[in-house]
């Protein structure tokens, strides 16, 4: 080869191709998401700040909510507001509690899920307040499971034992079964003339599905411990036996809100008999026949309330126990659950009551 002849270079090889005799070490591109979806690291970002900004949003709203039931709680005045405020005390007012919708346990047992244990915790929570003199539970509810009904007829009980605060019940639409028995540990009973209250009983719903399952060809065949283990089972038709061992059940049952009534309302137990056939009462007839004290509407029960608390404040002042707090923070879980992908939250009761989901001993009107 002439020396005057430059070496020949090789030839460029393309970038992404290798090169003989050399590793490939010219990494691909790396593929980039599909336009509108995001990496998921990225959407893990974004639920999280949304719900680090509802968290604040609810922090807030909580705050506003307390500074509006504390100015709600103040006189009208100039002067009498500033002395309240100076004394940091709410003065002597009458406690509200809304008993609404059937009454059933909680279904998670959370703070601010509706049920028996919130109403009882609103009661416990205003007999402790400083300056509350009466209570007036406003009752509009057709009742609902034995146990539910009785924890807040014990918790009123108590209260008036061990505080000496009288309670007064209001009747709404319906104060019905269940509603008539909490209502029957209260000192006083006011209802509107139209209220549809009574209801005094026990019921056990069953149903017997036996006939559509054999059209249908299922069979339930049930591997039990002992004869009556099934009892009341959808499968199969109640023996003789078994519904005088459930009658028993209802009438002891039904022996216990006999009892509560004649206790409550200073009957004696066979003129409550008399009208606990089940049937329902008008507030008129209620009024007739002794159930309740005075036909009025809910001005005529805080008046009464502060008359048996011994407010001599003609304009007396109502302390609320309400559940913004806990409506707040019901929603701030669902919004957050959905935000992070787990779905929305499970419906509490009693609004899976109202769907049909009530099982068990009963001291509930049907007709609500």
């Amino acid at each position: 080869m002439d020396e005057s002849t430059p070496n020949p270079q090789p030839e460029p090889q393309p970038a992404s191709a290798p090169v003989p005799g050399r590793p490939y070490d010219v990494p691909p591109e790396p593929a980039r998401p599909a336009e509108g979806h995001a990496p998921s690291s990225r959407r893990v970002k974004r639920r999280l700040l949304a719900w680090l900004i509802g968290l604040h949003a609810a922090a807030l709203l909580a705050a506003c909510v307390l500074i509006l039931r504390a100015r709600s709680g103040l006189p009208k005045s100039g002067e009498a507001r500033a002395k309240a405020l100076l004394a940091l005390s709410p003065g002597d007012s009458v406690g509200w509690v809304s008993i609404r919708g059937p009454i059933y346990p909680s279904s998670s047992g959370k703070p601010w899920d509706h049920g028996a244990e919130q109403w009882v915790r609103r009661i416990k929570d205003l007999a402790d307040t400083k300056g509350v003199k009466a209570i007036v539970l406003d009752i509009n509810t057709p009742g609902g499971s034995v146990g539910a009904v009785q924890e807040i007829h014990s918790t009123i009980e108590r209260v008036r034992r061990e505080k000496h605060i009288p309670f007064v019940a209001m009747f709404g639409d319906v104060a019905a079964s269940g509603g008539y028995y909490v209502a029957s540990a209260c000192d006083k009973i006011v209802a509107h003339p139209g209220t549809l209250t009574g209801s005094i009983g026990v019921i056990f719903e069953y149903t017997n599905m036996q006939g559509l399952f054999q059209k249908i060809g299922f069979k339930m065949e049930p591997i039990k411990s002992g004869p009556h283990k099934d009892i009341g089972s959808p499968g199969r038709a109640m023996t003789p036996e078994e519904r005088r061992i459930m009658q028993a059940l209802i009438d002891d049952a039904y022996g216990q809100f006999v009892a509560a009534v004649a206790q409550g309302r200073h009957l004696s137990v066979a003129a409550v008999k008399k009208l606990a056939d089940g049937r329902v009462y008008s507030g008129d007839q209620a009024l007739a026949d002794g159930l309740v004290d005075q036909l009025g509407d809910s001005h005529d029960a805080l008046m009464l309330a502060a008359k048996l608390g011994g407010i001599k404040d003609p304009h007396p002042r109502v302390r609320r126990s309400g559940d913004h707090l806990g409506d707040l923070f019901s929603m701030l879980e669902s919004r957050t659950r959905v935000a992070l992908g787990l779905g929305p939250i499970q419906l509490p009761l009693p609004e899976a009551a109202l769907a049909g989901s009530s099982h068990g001993l009963l001291y509930m009107w049907p007709g609500w």
